[in-house]
């Protein structure tokens, strides 16, 4: 189509209001029964499950079989990137409806964003790795350099298998809370993933949260100097 018919349809089923619910729990990288996702947008599992066809059918999300259970998830990393980018615009254009509470602060902070580390220590990682030079540019394709590699080697990555997936190594995504850059791709999802293998956090297993204990806290800005990190160039 090129007379915007796919960008209407696809706004449309994204605008919805339980749909939105739905595909924001998901953003949390966890795969989730249908009655879970109704629960998330607060409807009955009959309407949740006539919504999930039509996320189905669009691509939006994908589904798994195991046994009786059926669990959904975002389809793929696309996906997850176009949500993540709507949120920080509707917060930019001052768009976005949600209620403050007792979860916020703890969102804004750490979270994750499908598979990667989002909020203000996802900002302060990728600022911290953008200032000691761990990425290439060339234009709006973004690789770890040399320094990059051995950065994230030394944190006990296998850089070399990270790179070699056929998905995009880094890219980075605009960070809805703090209007500003955090790390996706393999990078960043092997950054959370190594993080959360060394105990340094955990996540929240209702929300998006990550939870970082006091010592992981520490470590992590020792490790990445975060404390002397300046606002990212790029």
């Amino acid at each position: 189509m090129t007379d915007g018919s796919s960008m209407v349809a696809a706004a449309t089923l994204i605008g919805d209001h339980a749909r939105a619910k739905m595909l924001t729990a998901l953003m949390g990288g966890r795969a989730l029964t249908a009655t879970e996702l109704a629960g998330a947008a607060g409807i009955t599992k009959q309407t949740g499950s006539t919504h999930l066809r039509k996320l189905l059918d669009a691509r939006f999300v994908a589904m798994e079989a195991h046994g009786r259970h059926r669990y959904f998830r975002i389809a793929d990393e696309e996906v997850a990137q176009l949500l993540e980018e709507l949120m920080s615009f509707s917060v930019r254009t001052g768009t976005q409806a949600y209620a403050t509470g007792p979860r916020d602060p703890a969102l804004r902070k750490a979270r994750v964003c499908y598979d990667h580390l989002a909020g203000e220590l996802g900002v302060l990682l990728y600022a911290s790795l953008l200032q000691r030079q761990a990425f290439d540019f060339n234009g709006s394709a973004v690789a770890l350099s040399a320094a990059g590699e051995r950065l994230i080697t030394e944190f006990g990555i296998d850089a070399r298998a990270v790179c070699n997936q056929k998905r995009a190594s880094c890219r980075v995504c605009m960070d809805w809370s703090e209007r500003r850059h955090h790390l996706a791709g393999a990078v960043g999802a092997a950054l959370l993933t190594r993080i959360i293998e060394l105990g340094w956090a955990v996540r929240d297993r209702s929300s998006r949260v990550i939870h970082f204990r006091p010592n992981g806290e520490r470590a992590l800005r020792s490790h990445f100097y975060l404390h002397g990190v300046l606002h990212e160039a790029v």
